[in-house]
Parts: C-alpha cells; sequence; structure tokens
C-alpha cells in the first residue's frame, strides 16, 4: 500500500512530488503522536466491537513498536507514502496483515493530522512554558545582580529620566508573565479532541469519542466535525500569535542591548564568547546573536501571517492547502524555543558596566524631578516645567 486514497489508477510524477511537497520529512515529528492517537483509537474500535480485544491488542502492539523504532531513527516515511499515517497504516498491514487494514475504520486522515498536530502542539507548548519559567527566574537573578544600578531612560532616542536596570529587567518580566496568560488561553483552547470527525462531517457508526479523549488527556471533545476542519488554520494562527508576543519581547531586548552595548554607550558588555569577529577588520566584537535575536521575531510574524494568508478565503471543510500550514507552526515553535535558550544564556552572562552608566547620568535626567520640587513647594506644575526649561536653556 502506497497511500491512504489510493484507487490502483498511476500518478503523474510531477503532481505527485508537488503534493507531497516535503510533508514526509517533517511528518518525523508527528509519528510518535499519531501512534498514540491510533491507540486510543483502537480502543474507541474495540468498544463499538468493531475490534476484537486480541485485534485491538495487536494493533497496540504493532503501534508500540513503531513507536520504538522511531526513537532508534529506523522508521522510514517515504515520499510515496505522502506522510507518517499512510507510513503508519502500511506498516501495520505488513506486519498484521488484514488486521491492520481495520484501524482506520471510522476515521479520515483529516481527523488524524489534526489529532497528531493537537498532541505534538501540547507537548511543544509544554517545552515552550517551561522554557518561560526559566527565563522568568533567570531574568529576576539578573536583576538581583544589577537592578540596583542606574542608567539613563530614553524616549525619542534622547536622554529623559532616570531609568535602572531593576526597571528594565522588570518590564520584560512582567511582559513575560502576559505573555504566559496568553499561552495559557491558547492551550486551552487547542485542549479538544477531533478524532472522530473524519473528513469533516462525522461518522454513520457509533463511536465514543469522549472516550478517545479522556485516554489521549483532552479536556473536552471538539463536537462539530466541519468547526474541527476549519479550526485547523484558525487555533494554528492563535498558537502562533502567542508565540510571536515572546519573539516581540526578544526583538526589544535584542535592540536594547545592542544600542547599550555600542563603544558608545558601553552600559553592557557581553562575554566575548557570545561575540563574532570581522573577515576584514581585527578589533570587531560583534553582537551577531542579539541581531538574529532581533530578526526571529520577524520570522515568527511571517509564520504567523503566513498560516493566516493560507486559510483566507476557504469554504468550510477541509481543503489541502492546509496542509501547508503544518510547517511555519514547527518553525515557530523551534524559533521561539531557541529564542528562549538564548535569552536564558544571555541574563546568565550578561554585565552591566555601573561606571559608565553613572557617567552617562547628565543633569538634564533629573529635569523633571527639580519641576516636581517646586511643585512640592506649591508652584503649579506649567509654571514649574517652564521656570525648570528657562533654567536649562541657560546652562547650557
Amino acid at each position: 500500500m502506497s497511500k491512504l486514497w489510493d484507487k490502483g489508477l498511476a500518478l503523474n510524477q510531477q503532481i505527485e512530488a508537488f503534493t507531497v511537497g516535503n510533508d514526509y520529512l517533517l511528518d518525523q515529528s508527528l509519528v510518535y503522536y499519531d501512534c498514540i492517537a491510533s491507540k486510543a483509537h483502537a480502543s474507541v474500535l474495540e468498544k463499538a466491537a468493531l475490534l476484537s480485544p486480541d485485534e485491538a491488542q495487536q494493533i497496540k502492539q504493532g503501534l508500540d513498536d513503531i513507536i520504538a523504532l522511531q526513537i532508534k531513527g529506523e522508521f522510514e516515511i517515504t515520499s510515496e507514502q505522502e506522510d507518517c499515517h499512510t507510513a503508519i497504516e502500511a506498516y501495520l498491514i505488513e506486519t498484521l496483515g488484514e488486521l491492520g487494514k481495520k484501524i482506520h475504520t471510522a476515521r479520515s486522515r483529516n481527523d488524524q493530522v489534526l489529532t497528531a498536530q493537537r498532541l505534538y502542539y501540547r507537548d511543544q507548548l509544554k517545552e515552550v512554558e517551561s522554557l518561560r519559567v526559566k527565563l522568568i527566574e533567570t531574568m529576576a537573578q539578573f536583576v538581583e545582580r544589577f537592578g540596583q544600578i542606574s542608567y539613563p531612560g530614553y524616549t525619542h532616542m534622547q536622554k529623559a529620566m532616570p531609568s535602572s536596570f531593576a526597571m528594565w529587567g522588570w518590564a520584560f518580566i512582567e511582559s513575560m508573565e502576559d505573555n504566559g496568560m496568553l499561552l495559557a488561553t491558547v492551550s486551552k483552547i487547542l485542549d479538544q479532541s477531533p478524532l472522530g470527525t473524519a473528513a469533516g462531517y462525522g461518522v454513520p457508526l457509533e463511536i465514543d469519542r469522549e472516550m478517545a479523549a479522556q485516554e489521549l488527556g483532552f479536556a473536552r471533545v471538539q463536537q462539530n466535525p466541519i468547526y474541527a476542519q476549519n479550526s485547523r488554520g484558525k487555533f494554528d494562527a492563535l498558537l502562533i500569535h502567542s508565540l510571536s508576543a515572546m519573539t516581540a519581547d526578544f526583538n526589544k531586548i535584542a535592540s536594547d542591548l545592542i544600542l547599550f552595548n555600542m563603544s558608545e554607550f558601553k552600559f553592557v558588555k557581553l562575554p566575548d564568547e557570545f561575540c563574532t569577529g570581522s573577515s576584514i577588520m581585527p578589533q570587531k566584537k560583534n553582537p551577531d546573536v542579539l541581531e538574529l535575536m532581533r530578526a526571529k521575531h520577524h520570522l515568527v510574524k511571517a509564520c504567523e501571517f503566513e498560516v493566516s494568508s493560507l486559510t483566507g478565503n476557504l469554504i468550510s471543510g477541509y481543503n489541502r492547502d492546509l496542509q501547508l500550514t503544518k510547517e511555519p507552526v514547527m518553525k515557530a515553535l523551534k524559533i521561539t524555543q531557541d529564542c528562549l535558550e538564548i535569552a536564558v544564556l544571555l541574563f546568565q552572562n550578561l554585565e552591566v558596566n555601573e561606571d559608565r552608566c553613572q557617567k552617562a547620568m547628565s543633569p538634564e535626567l533629573y529635569a523633571t524631578e527639580r519641576a516636581y520640587d517646586l511643585v512640592r513647594q506649591g508652584v503649579p506644575f506649567r509654571d514649574a516645567y517652564i521656570q525648570i526649561a528657562h533654567s536649562l536653556e541657560e546652562d547650557s
């Protein structure tokens, strides 16, 4: 068996390569999740008397064998098979004979894909959440070491008022806490089982979808089969959006530190081992890691736009366009996890140059404070504002 939809007709090889794309490569990440979803489905089929207890056990053992092969890197998915779902069923048929053909009863490749992806996303988001918590802890430790150091705060790229590395660090800690709420909300939306919705219109068999959802650890069943298909791009875009909120913080952190690390500022120092050199200028210590972290946010936003754009103007139900949403989600997850790990490493090793920060604390930074000293003496704020402005002009 080469394809789940194969009816014995040959497919133009150029068309085949175009429609398969790199899905068979991406699906190596989904093999485990499709297997555990298929084990739950076997239990559902057993309860519906569509598999005997012995048949269900044989299929589950076959799926466990596939998982073992996958862990060892020995489970192959060929381009002819298109995806992991076909490769898994082909293995079951090869090892179990006619029994292997029964596992696809009461489901479609459409709800297979959705279920495997939801399970994969769930684990990936748990990893993101774990790294988010670790980053908050690391940033708090950074603030503990350097938070008392003041430096100029800027508006319009001009000196404005005194700031501190406690104020700066906590700005991103609070933002990361909000990012956690967004991540939790998206995780809750994703936490519903589409298994049993088949191609998007259900199946004419009595199956216990709640049983499958519970076995797979989903909070609830996604009831409407059309919505299960319609939610594929919607949920994916929501997931990437929650990731882009984090990478937006990395973008700003990186932009700040690139500025603060310049020789004209030297408020902070990156370890030499974090920097790269120039092929022509011997003196250069380039903050490439920060520049790439800044840029990665735009890649994640591009993934979000890619998914939203791909799923626009589609009629309800499954359309093959949805196949192309898989890669940008996987890409956005990987980028975000990488950035979180790099950010943890960064805050563990970043140093603050207190002397340079103090030298930059010039008198104009205290202009607002001086105006409020006058306010406390009973001078109206607008008069105090003008008085201090004039004194600064005279001093200059």
